[in-house]
């Protein structure tokens, strides 16, 4: 369900007010570490899982590796 937030200034940098609910929907709590990727609609916040990480860790490395095969297959 979309909600409307407030960008605010935190130190240096911005941050933004997560209600409890959807903190509770994502299963995070506050000093948690999550995902935020950019998606054609906006952008997705989802909880950090180890696996998932090492998981995409390897995959960035053969992208990189294979960058111009991958680019060919593309075409």
């Amino acid at each position: 369900m979309p909600t409307t937030t407030k960008v605010i200034t935190v130190g240096n940098s911005a941050g933004i007010i997560v209600p409890k609910e959807m903190l509770s929907r994502l299963r995070i709590e506050k000093g948690d570490t999550v995902y935020l990727s950019e998606t054609p609609g906006g952008l997705q916040i989802s909880p950090y899982d180890e696996e998932f990480a090492t998981k995409m860790a390897a995959a960035d490395r053969v992208i990189r590796r294979y960058r111009d095969t991958l680019k060919k297959l593309a075409e």
